[in-house]
């Protein structure tokens, strides 16, 4: 039976989730993967329960990715919204249960990647100051607006690799490119974002 999404349901749940993100060890990581290919399998069945358990173990990670990403906590909170929809929407199209969590990973970061695009680019000014001046929250807000800076190909391969520590290989499957791109991507990016951090602040440190 297809699966039948209720977004009220879904928007309940994702409101009702307040279970952290968990970090599992090796040893019990085949046990949670098990556990989450049954959640799959009865989710596709329109199991309510299920659907609830799924949403739970995603969406930290979703958010704190969506986050990095938009570098807006409330337009992250949407997206995840938005990932989950549209993955127990298309679930059918998920041809193994065990590949779920990049499943909707993937759905995310798209997602972001189209809401990036869609902005319209603003030119950032910034003022010349002096390597002392500059606090933690001063340079949190650079780096921000330095990100919104760079084109979105090079924004997302920085902050899932630097940020998110993905593999190589994992930010080639998250964006559909050869790890040869991906590396060449984030070579680019990293000097761009130097060399702007240099115009912002005046220094490389």
């Amino acid at each position: 039976m297809a699966l039948f999404v209720n977004v009220v349901y879904i928007e309940m749940a994702l409101a009702a989730s307040t279970m952290p993100e968990t970090n599992f060890s090796v040893g019990f990581a085949a046990e949670t993967a098990a556990q989450e290919r049954q959640w799959v399998s009865r989710c596709r069945e329109g199991d309510e329960v299920a659907l609830t358990c799924l949403i739970n173990r995603h969406r930290s990670r979703l958010v704190r990715t969506a986050s990095n990403l938009l570098r807006d906590r409330h337009e992250a909170e949407d997206v995840a919204q938005d990932a989950f929809l549209k993955a127990f929407r298309e679930i059918g199209k998920l041809r193994d249960d065990r590949a779920f969590s990049g499943f909707i990973y993937r759905i995310c970061v798209r997602l972001c990647m189209d809401r990036l695009r869609l902005k319209r680019a603003e030119l950032v000014e910034f003022d010349s100051a002096q390597p002392h001046q500059g606090g933690a929250v001063e340079n949190k807000v650079v780096v921000e607006k330095l990100l919104n800076q760079l084109p979105v190909d090079l924004r997302t391969t920085l902050v899932l690799r630097e940020m998110e520590q993905l593999s190589y290989e994992e930010v080639a499957e998250m964006m559909h490119v050869p790890i040869g791109t991906v590396r060449s991507r984030l070579h680019t990016a990293r000097e761009k974002f130097r060399r702007l951090w240099i115009e912002a602040v005046g220094c490389e440190h």
